[in-house]
């Protein structure tokens, strides 16, 4: 650890000693008693006398070049006591043909978009980014320099666009409540303003951004002007009230309400607590469930709001699985050999609340905790038909805390601790990390990593750790990295997070070539050569390697083209498969390839294919697919998209069973179709209707049954005569409406059903198939679900009025 912390130091003054000066964009504002009507028209006396932002620069494809006269772009912006005001003009020449697609919050579509970005700090890491439609959709997220954007994050903020003859006009009102700045008397804070013109795919920001250089919020302009301001207080209560209605072929119908409450508030400038009280996720997106063959768990999406917002402290070294939160442990339970156990699907979460900010010296704070119930499972005895109730969770504390200072404009250090406490004997786990992201000053080279440790407290204690270092350039139009990992046998983080593989060491690198600007043939095009290895510690086999080309291109029609080789030339040895500690299987050496094109999204009629294919030298085995997803704009409310996925797998070889002594492995054939259909229809910028269909259908059909040998290999089995055979089928339905009626407030509907079958019977006739996953199988769901924003600040005013 002394040489890790000298090598630290070192760097850390060395990026000082390349310190350099850099003129910024500066624009200055004026406060305002006006009310600013948020109408697009910026008529108001106060923004005459505004400052205006202009001069644009190209972004891409044309990094670095002046924006067209034709597509002038002017910014001004006003402050008052509770908000600042941003007023925008876009100028086009031909704004019949501004494109200006209706969608729901948070997603763009295909339209033409102008956008702030704000560090209250000016330190270069963080930026609250805004940014309006030319249809009047609204989107916010919160990028760091670290983790990029983070499209989850919401904040409660007032907009308006509107077309014009000389193009359109934006006009946007953000409370303080939604930035977080130091208590200063003056402030200067970090500002870009961005534009797309979408039929033109060109994209501009005010400030400069150099794209050889990695690091994009360190080239933010400055904010001058705002003084005395104080926040108000940051008190947001969000109630809701859900009813649920539910019923099926076996289930009578019933209805269930609920109602719940969520709560924000600004601790200090810095500091914001979210918590929430008797919550209801009834309404969140369903997991696209497969049918998983393989040793380990299938990792899903959070699609719960609470653990997806604001949360970009938490996923610091990737040690937070928020899924682990409501689901059922693998805990070691006093089951018998002749009790099987119904758990259920999830554990009930009782409360959630999380502190997160960082103050003005750059250190970020955060903490998350949350609380699941005591929960009971019935246990039926397989001999007599006698039940009994087993306890498969306990009353249970999830906690999560981290410490991440920043520095330097572009460097960390973060420390972050996460821990499971459950009642009673059950196991309990800690894992605490230190991790590092150094930059120097002008972001050319970056060191990172960090080291983890794991403690487990159960029946048998297990304490393991976890060291990571990379090292990369990150400017130029050539850029390379490369890194090893150390992972201990006894490392373990799946009580909170989730993780696969242990006990190996890696090594892996990277080296690619892009173009900075467009040329007579592309627009945007990269190459990538990775490399990857990773050993087995106490054999030192290799159990996992990969060297893989790849491009990424963008032509003058903006379609999108990518194509890669993936070639393992070496023998690999898993340990995994065999689902018994020390035995292994050989996988042969194989070489694979795909092909991508997604054509110009501004068209109306746009397609995406995907072919795929991996083949095992000297073997009849190999596996391949497609994905064609085609997708049509009507106009700018309604569109429709499908999608088409089929993959086959010949003569696929992995594990099915035990018998006796014996590892059994089969050789299957395996096809997996998955069907998608998707649609929006917006009345406005506020109200939607959205469709999601899904059904999905996997069968694998075992040709021949093997003993897996001690050295890796197979050998036929006569004996077997169990049935493993797989036939998977789901289908999942959504039909939505929802209406912004306030800001921050939300009315939805859902109509909701879902179905799924599983069977060892090999039917390959897709309609009978169908028809029964949908007879008698269905569940049927509908909720209606109302969400009310308060602000302490205006019910303070609504008492007073009363």
């Amino acid at each position: 650890m002394t040489n890790k912390f000298g090598i630290t130091i070192f760097i850390c003054f060395t990026s000082f000693l390349l310190s350099f000066s850099q003129t910024k964009k500066s624009v200055s504002t004026k406060k305002t008693t006006e009310t600013i009507s948020i109408d697009a028209e910026l008529n108001e006396a106060s923004w005459k006398d505004a400052e205006i932002a202009t001069d644009f620069v190209s972004l891409e494809p044309k990094n670095g070049t002046p924006i067209p006269e034709e597509f002038k772009t002017e910014v001004k912006i006003l402050y008052s006591n509770d908000a600042i005001y941003i007023g925008a003009k876009l100028y086009d020449p031909n704004p019949e043909k501004i494109l200006k697609e209706l969608v729901e919050r948070d997603e763009i579509g295909t339209s033409d978009f102008f956008g702030i970005f704000i560090n209250g700090y000016n330190d270069g890491q963080q930026e609250f980014r805004f940014f309006v439609t030319a249809a009047n959709g609204q989107i916010d997220t919160n990028f760091t320099s670290a983790e990029g954007e983070d499209g989850s994050w919401n904040a409660i903020w007032e907009s308006n666009a509107k077309i014009t003859d000389f193009g359109y006009v934006v006009e946007m009102k953000i409370p303080y409540a939604a930035l977080r700045f130091p208590e200063k008397e003056k402030q200067t804070w970090g500002l870009n303003f961005f534009r797309e013109v979408r039929r033109e795919r060109q994209k501009y920001t005010w400030s400069p951004i150099d794209n050889k250089i990695g690091a994009i919020s360190q080239q933010a302009g400055i904010l001058t002007g705002i003084e005395n301001i104080k926040t108000p207080t940051r008190l947001f209560l969000i109630p809701y009230s859900s009813f649920y209605l539910s019923g099926s072929d076996a289930q009578k119908t019933k209805g269930e309400l609920k109602g719940g409450l969520d709560v924000k508030y600004g601790i200090n400038d810095a500091f914001t607590l979210d918590a929430i009280l008797v919550p209801d996720f009834g309404q969140t997106k369903y997991d696209n469930v497969i049918l998983n063959l393989g040793p380990f768990e299938q990792q899903f999406n959070e699609n719960r709001p609470f653990f997806t917002e604001g949360t970009d402290l938490f996923s610091k070294g990737n040690l937070l699985y928020s899924r682990r939160i409501g689901q059922t442990p693998d805990l070691n339970l006093n089951i018998a050999a002749n009790e099987s156990v119904a758990y259920p699907g999830a554990v009930n979460l009782l409360n959630a609340m999380k502190i997160s900010g960082r103050d003005k010296d750059g250190l970020g704070i955060g903490f998350l905790n949350a609380i699941t119930e005591k929960t009971m499972a019935t246990a039926t005895n397989s001999i007599d038909n006698s039940t009994r109730q087993v306890e498969v969770s306990p009353l249970t504390n999830y906690n999560v805390m981290v410490f991440d200072q920043r520095f330097n404009q572009n460097s960390s250090v973060t420390f972050i601790n996460t821990n499971v406490t459950r009642n009673g004997s059950f196991r309990d786990a800690n894992v605490t990390g230190l991790l590092f992201d150094l930059n120097n000053k002008t972001n050319k080279y970056n060191l990172s990593g960090g080291l983890k440790s794991s403690s487990i407290n159960d029946v048998e204690n297990k304490n393991g750790y976890n060291a990571s270092l990379y090292f990369a350039e990150t400017n130029g139009k050539f850029r390379y990295s490369f890194g090893s990992e150390y992972m201990s046998k006894d490392f373990e983080i799946n009580d909170l997070g989730i993780n696969f593989r242990t006990n190996y060491y890696s090594f892996s690198g990277n080296t690619n070539f892009r173009i900075l600007n467009p040329n007579k043939t592309f627009n945007t095009f990269r190459i990538n050569l990775n490399s990857y290895f990773e050993f087995y510690t106490p054999t030192n086999q290799i159990q996992a390697s990969n060297f893989n080309v790849n491009l990424n291109s963008t032509n003058k029609k903006n379609h999108y083209f990518g194509a890669g080789i993936n070639f393992n030339p070496f023998k690999n040895y898993d340990y995994y498969e065999p689902r018994v500690a020390d035995r292994y299987f050989v996988n042969p050496t194989n070489i694979g390839g795909f092909l991508y094109f997604s054509s110009n999204y501004n068209y109306k009629f746009a397609v995406d294919i995907n072919p795929y294919i991996t083949h095992v030298i000297n073997q009849n085995r190999y596996e391949a697919g497609i994905n064609v997803s085609p997708r049509y704009r009507f106009n700018d409310k309604f569109s429709l998209s499908y999608s088409f996925d089929y993959f086959k797998q010949q003569n696929d070889i992995g594990f099915i069973d035990f018998e006796g002594s014996n590892i059994i492995f089969a050789r299957r054939n395996r096809d997996t179709y998955t069907n998608s259909i998707s649609s929006k229809f917006s009345i406005s910028s506020v109200m939607n209707f959205n469709l999601s269909v899904r059904h999905y259908w996997s069968l694998a059909e075992n040709n021949k049954i093997n003993n897996l040998n001690e050295d890796g290999s197979l050998a036929l089995n006569t004996t077997y005569t169990g049935n493993k055979n797989s036939n998977f089928s789901t289908w999942n339905l959504d039909l939505s409406y929802s209406w912004w009626f306030a800001p921050g407030s939300q009315m939805s509907i859902l109509y909701r059903n879902n179905a799924a079958t599983f069977d060892r019977t090999i039917n390959k006739n897709f309609n009978s198939n169908f028809s029964n996953l949908l007879q008698d199988n269905l569940n049927h769901i509908l909720s209606i679900s109302v969400r009310y924003f308060i602000d302490y600040n205006q019910a303070k005013n609504w008492i007073r009025k009363g």
